[in-house]
């Protein structure tokens, strides 16, 4: 038998992914959704395949040169579309005496090939179409002697089902098929009105789902990722019920979920379809950094599947527990933090050894433009201007800002640095501390994870308690690295202060733009946090950052931590 993959189609519905991957690209579970097709398509027997193509055919012609499958594999490139219909009847030299199947390349099927194929060869029928139930796309009339009666927008009373793209036709159907650019479905149409029977075989009992839109994508690559994280993880586990738990995310618009399945349960972090072919995206880091961090022994959790494109991620589950929720009931804040800071020194050092800039997600380093324009101009605009309403400008402390980036990088410790070391980033389970959110990790001062840690407005360490864990950071750390104690304090008073302008910056971006009010609360503590800092020597610098914030910031309206020695 020979077979026609039907892949010209533009992929209008799933734009803007498809601007830059032609649809049959797709991939499910690994593989693009045009070698599922062809795969399964050899399996089932057949010993020739021709692929149609049209929009970016350059890449789906590439992509199939570039494999190495047992039997004849070719493209045939329409610079005009011909539809579904002309593209079969293109083929009329390719075609011999057999029955041949026609197959879309957007679809995700474990419809038993071989079977719908030795049931079209048990009839007289011309043509077998596989149809499925599926509410949403029932457009095709089925008699209860199970024959194809009519089509979508041809009133019937018959059955409805839905076309799942696949089918099996005799030679003879390209009598009805006219040159040129045509339909298929008119072809049956006139098969139909010319007496010609045309027979379904039901499909209902096999998993199908149509792949044409982002929803309906999104909906089959997460089937498969899910059955293929489990097996991962649990190679001898048998496949149960999966329960799918929403969780609830902070500042990023990733949807995660908690996939239950018996007693086993995986956290996925969906970061969504792929806008761009060639750069790095925040799906691509957290893959790459995750995976590194954890081959180097750091305390992060396992990934144990990463599809970019779709942008699924499927971990390790640590539960629910934040350092963040402990503080309150924990009577030794000190000891906690120094564990916490025990996993911190492995995680730049692991992290920094072998370590690949390429893996960045935004910047390969924490640089003088990320303090300029990530940290300091964005408190100008989001906090200063756009919601304190303030008439400050990047341009009136410029001076200052380039004096405070020159300070970082005089005095940086430089390893892996997180960059959002904060109580909500780090999970505590069965006692022991997990670092998650690295995706925006790169090469950085490790002073400012350090500050980050001990400022983080949701804890509200105080000032002496931050103090102390600064001095046991750095002598834990000298004990594996050189580290020049006074050039480690003041880097770390400066990028306290970078951090402080970041995170004033993006609880209020967060608040007033994407409109999740649960940041403001914690604006208060923020701005107490940046007056202290601003209060020290590094202030003595910056004496119009300093008066700005002294006066134009609003009060702390809580009362910081004092911790507990």
């Amino acid at each position: 038998m020979k077979a026609l993959v039907l892949a010209a189609g533009e992929g209008s519905r799933l734009r803007p992914y498809s601007l830059h991957t032609p649809k049959p690209l797709f991939p499910a579970g690994g593989l693009p959704l045009l070698e599922i097709i062809i795969r399964r398509l050899i399996a089932a027997g057949c010993r020739a395949l021709c692929v149609n193509t049209h929009y970016l055919h350059e890449q789906i012609r590439d992509y199939i040169a570039g494999q190495n499958y047992p039997v004849p594999v070719r493209c045939c490139y329409e610079p005009e579309i011909l539809g579904t219909g002309g593209a079969i009847r293109n083929l009329s030299d390719f075609w011999d005496e057999a029955p041949f199947f026609v197959i879309n390349s957007d679809i995700l099927t474990d419809i038993d090939l071989q079977k719908l194929y030795t049931f079209h060869l048990g009839h007289n029928s011309p043509l077998t179409l596989a149809l499925s139930d599926a509410p949403e796309c029932n457009h095709v009339s089925v008699s209860a002697e199970g024959f194809v009666t009519a089509f979508h927008g041809e009133k019937n009373t018959d059955l409805r089902r839905a076309f799942t793209g696949i089918q099996v036709a005799d030679p003879a159907v390209l009598h009805f098929i006219p040159p040129g650019k045509s339909s298929s479905i008119d072809a049956y149409r006139r098969m139909l009105r010319a007496g010609k029977t045309i027979r379904a075989f039901d499909a209902s009992g096999y998993a199908w789902q149509d792949m044409g839109t982002p929803e309906r994508y999104r909906k089959g690559v997460r089937e498969i990722l899910i059955r293929d994280a489990f097996s991962g993880a649990w190679p001898d586990m048998s496949r149960g019920c999966v329960e799918k738990i929403p969780l609830k995310g902070d500042g990023s618009d990733r949807e995660w979920l908690r996939i239950r399945c018996g007693n086993k349960s995986l956290v996925m972090a969906d970061h969504g379809i792929r806008t761009q072919k060639e750069t790095v995206t925040e799906c691509d880091a957290f893959g790459n950094i995750g995976t590194h961090l954890f081959r180097q022994g750091a305390a992060v959790p396992r990934i144990y599947l990463c599809e970019p494109f779709s942008g699924m991620v499927f971990m390790e589950d640590l539960g629910d527990t934040r350092l963040q929720e402990l503080l309150d009931d924990t009577p030794d804040i000190q000891k906690l933090y120094t564990k916490v800071i025990d996993r911190l020194t492995d995680l730049w050092l692991l992290g920094e050894k072998n370590f690949n800039p390429a893996w960045c997600w935004q910047t390969p380093s924490y640089d003088r433009e990320v303090i300029l324009e990530k940290e300091c101009r964005y408190f100008c605009e989001a906090f200063l201007q756009n919601y304190l309403g303030l008439a400050f400008s990047y341009e009136d402390f410029a001076d200052e800002f380039a004096f405070l980036a020159g300070h970082i990088e005089k005095h940086a410790c430089t390893a892996f640095m997180h960059r959002d070391m904060q109580s909500r980033n780090i999970m505590v389970k069965d006692g022991e501390i997990f670092f998650i959110d690295f995706q925006g990790g790169r090469l950085g001062p490790v002073q400012y994870d350090l500050a980050a840690l001990l400022t983080d407005p949701y804890a509200r360490l105080s000032g002496t308690m931050q103090e102390m864990l600064r001095e046991y950071c750095m002598e834990k750390l000298s004990q594996r690295i050189s580290v020049n104690a006074e050039s480690f304090r003041k880097g770390y008073e400066s990028c306290a202060l970078s951090r402080g302008l970041q995170i004033l910056a993006a609880f209020a971006f967060l608040s007033r733009v994407r409109k999740k009010q649960w940041f403001v609360q914690y604006i208060p503590a923020a701005c107490h946090s940046l007056k202290q800092i601003l209060s020290g020597k590094i202030g003595n610098s910056l004496p119009k950052l300093r008066e700005c914030v002294m006066n134009a910031l609003p009060a702390s309206g809580s009362n910081p931590l004092t911790g507990a020695g």
